[in-house]
């Protein structure tokens, strides 16, 4: 099991420019001590991760700032962009890195975000799963023909060249369950968030089961699994720290859904005071069945039952609220986590109980419902 970090926060009370020296301070951190990788998102014109408008050039500082670990978006939306742009970019991210760049590809969600292609918002998953092959062609180096100006094909082949001849691919599931096996059939990897144990078993079951149909090594494909993550000296020391930002954190993506739903004419049918019970509700769900929150060994505990469900990686969500000194006060145990994980082989690993921790028997709802919604 390998453990990475992730990045997607809602803007708070620092400025744009101690987020990207906080974000730099912990990829320090983790590139001399073992982590796998580092995650950044991309988001548009709104606050919830307001701070990530291109991971490519994040990443390019990123690549700069490190020596070990992979830089890899989580994600870009492909139907936001041209696949040429992508190559280009991401192939100077993997010159500037020494080869160490990943991309995980998403199709979209929020209407607002479509401002730059508009007509792409109602086939932005066939145009994503349509660019996928292109991607990979225009990284190995072939020649592609794309529509130029008067009617007439042009055929591109990017620059500069990357460092890697294949390009590390990720394909990011939300709800859709054929997410898991478009990614099985195509050979890519896939990035996901834990909204329930018997559903992330079945669908990891289900992705190498479609990866050796497609005759792809079914155990090659990397499951990796995004928690949030704060790891401390004790369980409830930890729920007390931890209980409003994450509930601030939830409250803040639903905010951002509400808004979505006002634009879509849908509706989730939550008013704002049912919005902060269920953020309450959530915040004590993801404590104690969803996350990497508590000590060292509450999290190694939920790390242990990922590895017999089939997961490869846990991409560590650090910023979710918390000050940043508090994050980086906490890295060394969380390197302690990471030290004890990857020191386990794969017949050490067992599962256990649903609901860890000491607020496991405390009458705590299962909220993942809300998350298969829509």
């Amino acid at each position: 099991m390998e453990l990475s970090v992730y990045f997607f926060s809602a803007n708070d009370r620092y400025d744009f420019g101690e987020r990207y020296r906080f974000i730099l301070d912990v990829a320090r951190f983790i590139d001399a001590r073992g982590f796998a990788a580092i995650w950044t998102p991309e988001r548009h014109f709104q606050e919830f991760g307001g701070s990530f408008p291109n991971p490519a050039v994040l990443s390019a500082a990123l690549a700069v700032a490190t020596e070990n670990i992979d830089i890899r978006a989580g994600s870009v939306v492909l139907p936001h962009h041209h696949p040429v742009r992508v190559v280009e970019e991401w192939s100077l991210v993997d010159q500037l890195s020494g080869g160490r760049a990943g991309v995980c590809v998403a199709t979209g969600w929020h209407q607002g975000d479509f401002v730059f292609y508009p007509d792409g918002y109602e086939t932005r998953r066939e145009d994503t799963l349509g660019h996928i092959d292109t991607l990979k062609r225009l990284w190995r180096g072939d020649s592609v023909a794309f529509p130029g100006p008067g009617g007439r094909e042009l055929e591109v082949r990017t620059f500069p060249r990357p460092r890697q001849p294949e390009l590390p691919l990720w394909l990011v599931h939300t709800s859709n369950p054929r997410t898991w096996l478009e990614a099985g059939r195509r050979g890519l990897n896939i990035l996901t968030l834990l909204t329930s144990w018997e559903k992330l078993e079945e669908n990891v079951t289900a992705y190498r089961a479609a990866r050796a149909e497609a005759g792809h090594d079914p155990a090659a494909g990397v499951v990796t699994v995004g928690m949030h993550t704060y790891v401390g000296s004790g369980d409830e020391d930890v729920w007390e720290l931890v209980r409003r930002p994450v509930k601030q954190y939830l409250s803040s993506f639903m905010s951002q859904q509400r808004q979505d739903d006002k634009v879509s004419g849908t509706s989730r049918g939550t008013d704002t005071v049912e919005q902060d019970k269920l953020a309450e509700l959530m915040a004590e769900d993801y404590y104690s069945r969803r996350s990497l929150l508590g000590s060292v060994d509450k999290c190694a505990a939920t790390v242990d039952r990922l590895g017999a469900a089939g997961v490869d990686e846990v991409a560590c969500l650090v910023d979710f609220g918390l000050p940043f000194p508090t994050v980086l006060d906490a890295l060394p145990a969380l390197d302690e986590l990471r030290r004890r994980c990857s020191a386990r082989t794969a017949h050490e690993v067992r599962p256990t109980v649903p609901g860890l921790g000491p607020r496991a028997a405390s009458g705590r709802r299962d909220v993942s419902w809300y998350y298969d919604r829509g």
